[in-house]
This record gives C-alpha cells, structure tokens and sequence, in this order.
C-alpha cells in the first residue's frame, strides 16, 4: 500500500524533492521473472514454471524488498566433496552414466552447476579403502622428514580424474582441500584415529611442508587447490573410528605460521582457513576436553587474534552444532576475514522413510544451508558427499546414517537426494562473483512458518532470488525492484529460485537512508520495540493487545535525517497492520507537527512525503481492531 496524501507544518523542514522519472510506454513488455520450484511431495523438483512480470500495482501481502546498494559478501560457490567414497560409487557406473552423472552436477546448463568442492586430503570416513591413509605412510615407529614416501597416487586413479572432469564441465569450479589428519608418524599415538600433532617445531615445519606438496601436487595434476584448512574439525578428539586430530589453537596457529610462508615461497596462490568446525562447540566436545585444559570455546576468535591470523584469509563453519548467527557475530569482530560454509551432510533416522527423509533434509537445508548461511555472511555453502550408495556409503568408521546429491541404486539407477535440490536452487543461478544484496527476510533458521529468502547481483548484473515457504501451508508473497513488483503463491515447505536479467525499469528510484544506532519506544511497551529499527523482518514490535487508537510507536534516528518516504513494514504477522495511523515528525522531541494519515490496507505501508528533515519519527494508531498491532521494520527513502 502507498499513501500519496501529506500534510507538513513548520516545525519540520521541508525540502525541494527532486524531478521524477516519465513512465515506460504503455506497449512495452513489463519485466518477467523465470521461476523454478521443488515441492517437499516432489512433485516439482527444480522445476521451471511459467514466468511472472513485474507490475506497477501493489500487493497487500508480506513483501520481499529488494536492496541491491545494501551489499554483503561476494560468493565463491556452492557444492559437495567427491571423497573416496563419492568416486567409488560414481565409478560403480558405466562410462556413460557417469558422464550423465557428472553432466547432472556440474555442467551449469544441462545440470546444476556445482562451483564448489571441499576435497579431503588423504581419507576422511568415507572411503571406499580397506585401511585409512594419507600420502606420507610409513610404518609404525618410523618417520620422513624429508617426506621421500611422499605420493598421491591413490587419487590418481578415481578422484583425480573426477576433478579434472569437473573442472572441464565448469570452469568456474573453486576447489577448498581438508586433511583429517597428518600422517600418523606427525602425531602422538602414532595413529590417524585421535592423538594430537607432536609439540615439535620439526613436526610443524614436517606438517606444513606436506601440505605445500600437496597443493604442488594437485595443481601438476590439473586441480589447483583455491582454499586450505590444516584440520577437519580440530576439536573432534575422539573420531569414532575415523581420521581426526585434536589440534588446540596454539598448534593450529604454529602450522598456519609455518604454511603461510611456504606457500608464498613456492609461488601459490592457496588462502588458508581456519577452524573448520562448528557453529559453536559441540557438547561432547566440551566434555572431552583433557582435564585441565581450556575447551576453548571461543576457538575462532582466539585463532584470529594470534600472529598467525595475518595468513588466514578467514575462517570455515560446518552445521552440526549451533546456528548460523555464530558467522555474523565472527563477522562483526573481525570484518575484514571472510566467512566461508563448509560442510553439512543430510541425515535420518533408522526408521525415517524416503518422503520424510527428503521432506526434512529439503526443508531443513533450505532455511540453514541455502538461505541462513548466507544471510550470515558465508561465502560458500558446502554438503558432504557428492554421491553415496543406497546403504549411506561405502564409509570406514563414522557416519552410517549420511546422505549425498546423488544416490546409487542396487539395480544400477542414479536418484538425485534433497541436497541436490537445495544445492541445485543455489549454484545453477548464483554465480561464483555475485554479491548478496538486501533483502527482507520475514523467516528464521529455527522455523516460525513464515517466508525466508535471499538475494543476489550476479557479475552480468542479473538478479537471483531464493524463496522458503517455511510454512506446512501455502503462503502467498510479493517481491519488490524498484518501483515494481510481482505476487507470487508457494505450496508449503516449497523451495523457489526466481531470476530477471538487469532492466533498467527494475532500478531503484529511491535511495535507503540509513539509521544505525536508531532507538524505538512503544506505548504499550508491548514486545521489543527495538525491533521496529533493528533492519530485521524476522523481528517485530507488537503492541500485545487490540489496536486502540493512541498507540505509539516512536523512534529516535539518532541523528537528523532527510527522507522522502517511510514505509511501515508489519511483517509476516497477516493482519497485524495499522486500520489506521497517524505519522509525526519532530526536530527535538519535543515539539512534534503531522506528516501524514491514513488507513493500512495490507503487510506493507509506504507514506509519500515532501522532502523532509527530522530526528524523531512518531507512529500513532487512530483505529480499533481486534488484531494486534505490528511493525517488523520502518525504513526511510530518498529520492534520487
């Protein structure tokens, strides 16, 4: 809804408002967006519905708002792992189902366009071997310093050739590498399975050579390794028959403090990560802990703030522990790191069936890995493995319960699992370079039932949008650019992708003012009134009673602002907006003098004002309803 009326006194300065652009001929073909959808039932999966345009009207429903001058990170890829175990089961199949395989992966038009892969360095749990192995093997009570039984021919013969199919299909494809552990001859216990590196500086030069060589490796064999972590979940201390180290924070930063170097020396271009692990520390982390240490908690922060920090580029989250928000929260402490998701797999239960199994993991994944991580500032948004059998591997000790895009049948068939949806509804249409840019988001990662989305600019400055119904049921939505914008209907839990290419009839007219340190009281008080002006949909003030004209809600800008349009955004709350309102203005407070007034018909409220100056915004209920009163956002605009 847009109010066009305003009445403006004196104690509010009013401002000559800049010239507005003519309309686009009437014959002229209003924007289109293409829309894809999956469906929990499956009955649609990435499947591509008729196209919707844009229009001038307005829609009383919850509005997506788009803000391509509210920028965030810029993307590196979406993807998987092809472990040991993904390439045995993708080499199960004849040449040619596996080329249709990899085609359905890789290949940005005919598949999905998969444009990142996090390649284990040596075996993790999923390998097809009957023993677990890095590239510098020896036996027991032996060492190689010098590194001469160095080799990584066992990935020469599946999961090299993989890659480099890969890379072929997208040349766009970044690839991260993970060791699960150092060789077992590095670490005390003299094996894979546990133990930690020796506290040796000889053992951390040893181990960061290694790792050069690795990377040297890899590029002579055609896959260039973009990204480097030193650890697989560094606080895992007891795998459950499987590679892993616990690696204390100290030892991480001494083996980035000697791999930094050396991989400058040798002229690659590899960035180090850090971490590797949680959102926050596992329980069982904490517990395992030896007595007497620090559980080190707060491990990305401590990692970031030694002298080793200056070689790592940022730090790498996986999902089995925590939420999101623990990115943007290292984000706002270390802005200048990036954040990079990297590993989640789907899983189930013992008795869970195939629709529940997909239903959960699509839905799930949606809100977390596909929408939530990146509206927390990843970079990227891994699974686990590509490909996996139809018993959850081949896998040596770990997980039995995984999942992966792809699943191979006993009677030779190929299914494509809900990660390859969630995955696919990412990588196929946000390209590696894009940036994410504003978007309201009415949805939570935790699941209140409303609409969850993110958006992107692409390099050729077409736009994706990703769109969850968090909902059982059907919710219905509109999408705003610019001064147009479309309604559109999800069936429950159903996952979207729209795009349009860039249309200058898309471009935003209005600029949005911001107001950092803003402040919001409410009478009644009713519920967080600072979430009125915390630029989060998700959030809203409620008055927690019946409208009743004389409710406030009154903001402090913090500072003098010039604007020319406040929208009221009450949410995803249906019916939770003003029957009527008042909008005042003041200069110091005190003295306040009316805007503007009207009736809200729908989620969304734009008033129209002549250019106006003020510090403190006023808005007064003037009718009563039996529904609450909400406002999730109120934002300002300047007209360019």
């Amino acid at each position: 809804m847009r109010v066009l009326f305003a009445a403006v006194t004196a104690a509010v300065l009013v401002l000559p408002a800049p010239a507005v652009a003519s309309a686009h001929p009437a014959h002229q073909q209003e924007p289109r967006a293409r829309v894809w959808v999956t469906t929990p039932d499956r009955a649609e999966e990435l499947h591509e519905r008729a196209p919707v345009s844009f229009g001038t009207g307005r829609s009383d429903a919850p509005t997506i708002v788009l803000d391509p001058s509210d920028r965030y990170q810029e993307i590196d890829g979406f993807g998987a792992s092809i472990t040991d175990s993904s390439a045995a089961v993708l080499y199960r199949l004849g040449p040619a189902a596996r080329e249709q395989a990899m085609r359905s992966l890789f290949d940005p038009r005919e598949g999905i366009g998969v444009s990142l892969l996090r390649q284990p360095v040596g075996s993790s749990d999923f390998t097809a071997a009957a023993e677990h192995y890095t590239y510098d093997d020896v036996p027991a009570g032996q060492t190689d310093f010098a590194l001469r039984h160095f080799s990584i021919a066992h990935d020469e013969a599946q999961i090299l050739p993989l890659l480099r199919r890969a890379k072929r299909l997208n040349p766009r494809l970044s690839v991260m590498a993970t060791p699960w552990s150092p060789p077992a001859w590095m670490k005390t216990g003299d094996s894979l399975v546990g133990g930690r590196l020796k506290d040796d500086p000889r053992i951390y030069d040893a181990y960061a050579r290694y790792l050069v060589k690795f990377v040297r490796a890899y590029q002579r064999a055609g896959v260039p390794i973009d990204y480097l972590s030193v650890q697989n979940e560094p606080q895992n201390r007891h795998p459950s028959g499987y590679p892993g180290t616990d690696m204390p924070v100290r030892q991480e930063a001494a083996v980035i403090a000697a791999l930094g170097p050396k991989l400058r020396a040798a002229g690659l271009r590899t960035r180090i990560l850090g971490y590797d692990h949680n959102w926050s520390t596992h329980p069982g982390d904490i517990e395992s802990t030896p007595p007497g240490e620090d559980p080190e908690t707060d491990y990305p922060y401590r990692l970031l703030r030694t002298e080793a920090a200056k070689w790592i580029a940022g730090t790498a989250y996986h999902c089995y522990s925590g939420d999101p928000s623990a990115m943007t929260a290292l984000h706002n402490a270390f802005p200048r790191k990036g954040i990079w998701f990297t590993e989640c797999s789907g899983s189930h239960g013992p008795t869970d069936t195939p629709e529940q199994i997909f239903r959960g993991t699509l839905t799930w994944h949606a809100r977390n890995i596909i929408i939530g991580t990146m509206r927390n500032w990843a970079k990227s948004a891994v699974n686990w493995n590509i490909a996996l059998d139809s018993t959850g591997g081949p896998h040596l000790g770990g997980c039995d319960t995984c999942t992966g895009l792809l699943t191979l049948h006993p009677d030779g068939s190929v299914s494509r699992d809900a990660e390859y949806f969630t995955i696919g509804h990412a990588a196929k249409f946000v390209r590696p370079g894009a940036v994410r840019i504003g978007s309201t988001s009415f949805g939570t990662t935790g699941w209140n039932g409303q609409i969850m989305d993110v958006a992107f600019r692409n390099p050729d400055g077409s736009t994706a949008l990703i769109v969850h119904n968090e909902n059982d049921d059907p919710r219905t939505f509109a999408v705003r650019a610019g001064e147009r914008e479309f309604e559109y209907t999800l069936p429950g839990g159903a996952l979207a992708t729209f795009t349009w290419p860039r249309d200058h009839r898309l471009a935003d007219r209005l600029a949005p003012v911001r107001i950092p340190g803003a402040t919001a009281t409410a009478t009644p008080a009713g519920e967080t009134p600072q979430a009125a002006v915390d630029g989060d949909a998700s959030t809203r003030w409620s008055s927690g009673a019946p409208q009743e004209p004389g409710q406030q809600l009154t903001i402090d800008l913090a500072r003098s602002a010039v604007f020319d349009r406040v929208s009221i955004d009450s949410g995803g709350n249906l019916g939770d907006y003003a029957r009527g309102w008042r909008l005042s203005a003041s200069s110091d407070g005190v003295v306040w003098r009316d805007l503007a007034s009207g009736a809200s018909t729908g989620q969304l409220t734009d008033v129209d004002v002549p250019r106006t100056r003020a510090r403190w915004l006023r808005i007064t209920s003037t009718a009563s309803s039996g529904s609450w009163w909400s406002v999730a956002d109120v934002r300002l605009y300047r007209r360019f």
